[in-house]
């Protein structure tokens, strides 16, 4: 992002990007506690916006790690004792409505594991990072964009956390620590606007979409 300060600080529609993923999740009808997993020198301004959001009451606050799965990892030990089943999300997906929210924790109930997930629009190639040439061309139509939410029983997902620290496997995301442990993963129909603001391209783009809504 090139930016002086965590990207979940910045401005997005007169609000930080952070406060429009709590507002998606508070107006959720079924998220009953939110953690928000990372560093100590970031809390002071995230606690600014759970309080100004009125949600200091639910939200936990979890120090991360230094990887994405070693801070779900961390997470999970600060979910609440009664917690069978958990929702992760990127807070740089700013943009998730509360019904996709919903939507994989209705389709939770009656699985171990899920992700949000879009078809691949364009063709991927693949490429040989030496040479630069294409190697393969895979059928676009078995190909799926993935994003957040992801979703998993709290059991079985602790279970290949623990797996992933003693085999010494890195990830990129904890659906691929269930494909690693042989379990299966589904697939929720995503949102096409849920990008993950990586860029000051995707805040624009995020800014556009926020704007289109407030038009409807």
């Amino acid at each position: 992002m090139g930016s002086d300060r965590n990207k979940l600080l910045l401005p997005l529609g007169g609000k930080p990007v952070l406060a429009w993923t709590l507002l998606a999740a508070q107006q959720s009808q079924s998220i009953e506690w939110i953690g928000i997993v990372g560093q100590p020198y970031d809390w002071d301004d995230f606690k600014a916006i759970v309080t100004q959001l009125d949600l200091l009451d639910r939200v936990q606050f979890i120090q991360g790690g230094a990887t994405r799965q070693e801070s779900v990892y961390r997470g999970l030990q600060g979910l609440p004792e009664a917690a069978e089943r958990v929702l992760i999300h990127d807070g740089a997906r700013c943009l998730a409505t509360p019904d996709l929210f919903d939507r994989c924790s209705t389709a939770l109930q009656s699985c171990v594991g899920l992700i949000a997930a879009v078809p691949v629009k364009d063709t991927i190639k693949v490429v040989n990072a030496a040479t630069q040439i294409i190697e393969s061309t895979p059928d676009r139509s078995n190909l799926w964009a993935a994003q957040t939410p992801q979703g998993f029983e709290v059991a079985q997902l602790r279970h290949c956390h623990d797996e992933g620290v003693r085999q010494g496997w890195e990830v990129t995301d904890d659906a691929a620590l269930f494909e690693q442990c042989g379990l299966p993963v589904k697939i929720v129909l995503g949102e096409e606007t849920n990008l993950k603001v990586t860029t000051p391209v995707d805040l624009a783009i995020a800014e556009f979409i926020l704007k289109q809504r407030s038009e409807l």
